[in-house]
């Protein structure tokens, strides 16, 4: 049966997998990864909003979610992210903010102070490409994660006058698809204990084809 996940590969510890827009990365829900691979156990080591697609590794065992998800907290496990984003950014920087997510609203804000529930965030990004269009520039970056919150890069952006194509929920001029993209990750095999690297490219539909 055609569960519409594209697997990138598999063993009996982990599968690695394209997480499609619409579906839930957390491993329970009726429109879930679980639910679409029809397993009843699937443990998740690192989150995709559900409005966000791109390569992503489930353990198959509580041995390999455990050894997983100590790289989580170690930094031994890689995370990069294709994005395009509106206006023109510098050629590379780094992104140090505060953030604080509203669970009610299911947003995430940049705040100036320390208080309850307030976490730092940080990422680092590289100018890839620049397209001059009518309605203004757009550019096409590579992000590598140093934390991971909720709506990190969607807001850390867009606080700056940056935000994401299509995402209105954080001030896009156009309501579309979110462009945001998982493009690799790295991690080590708790199978063979050697590093391993999963990586994939977005569809080619607005603004992707672009610039590929």
């Amino acid at each position: 049966m055609d569960n519409g996940l594209e697997i990138l590969y598999e063993n009996e510890m982990y599968v690695v997998l394209i997480k499609p827009v619409g579906v839930l990365s957390e491993s329970t829900g009726s429109k879930s990864v679980a639910s679409l691979l029809g397993v009843d156990e699937l443990y998740t080591v690192h989150r995709l909003d559900k409005d966000v697609s791109g390569v992503m590794v489930y353990a198959k065992t509580k041995a390999a979610a455990a050894f997983l998800s100590a790289q989580m907290q170690s930094g031994e496990f890689s995370k990069e992210y294709l994005a395009v984003a509106e206006g023109k950014l510098e050629q590379q920087g780094r992104l140090v903010d505060l953030l604080f997510h509203d669970r009610n609203k299911n947003k995430t804000y940049v705040v100036k102070r320390q208080r309850n529930g307030v976490k730092e965030a940080s990422l680092t990004y590289e100018t890839v490409e620049i397209k001059e269009m009518d309605t203004g520039e757009l550019s096409l970056l590579k992000i590598k994660l140093e934390t991971g919150r909720t709506h990190q890069i969607r807001v850390q952006f867009a606080s700056r006058g940056h935000s994401l194509y299509g995402d209105k929920k954080y001030g896009a001029t156009f309501s579309d698809k979110i462009a945001l993209f998982s493009h690799k990750i790295s991690f080590i095999c708790p199978k063979t204990k050697e590093r391993v690297i999963f990586t994939s490219s977005p569809d080619s539909v607005a603004p992707w084809n672009l610039f590929f």
